[in-house]
């Protein structure tokens, strides 16, 4: 395969990902039982002081979901811009960065939501050997 076409891939891959995410980010106080209720209420109603203001564990947690969509869409505009003109340098930076975030995701999420991450991460460190197969600048 052609590096423009793994470079797609990986875009769209992470695309997917920003979409399930964005879906998981913007329903997660739906608690699937009283247990998880439970912890929702806990995180949401229990104020502390930190750095000059009042929040909760709630808010740490949605602001983070809120910038993960952004990380990655923002990830995924990177990977379909580098398509057209790859930058050689960034390629191995971005796949070991996904590669890691796979890694990440698995440990602390769950699979499914690596298993994008992985293969965006393939696709693009694939796209770098093929770039340098090629000899491409």
């Amino acid at each position: 395969m052609k590096p423009k076409l793994l470079l797609r891939i990986a875009a769209i891959l992470m695309f997917l990902h920003t979409i399930g995410h964005t879906f998981g980010a913007l329903g997660w106080k739906k608690a699937p039982n009283a247990a998880v209720a439970g912890v929702i209420s806990g995180m949401e109603n229990n104020h502390f002081d930190f750095m000059g203001r009042t929040t909760t564990i709630a808010s740490f947690y949605e602001g983070y979901g809120y910038c993960m969509i952004a990380v990655l869409l923002f990830i995924s505009v990177v990977l379909w811009l580098l398509s057209a003109e790859p930058a050689a340098k960034l390629l191995p930076l971005i796949a070991v960065f996904l590669l890691l975030l796979a890694v990440v995701e698995f440990i602390y999420f769950f699979a499914f939501a690596a298993a994008f991450s992985l293969l965006a991460g393939l696709c693009t460190l694939l796209a770098f050997i093929r770039r340098k197969q090629m000899q491409i600048p």
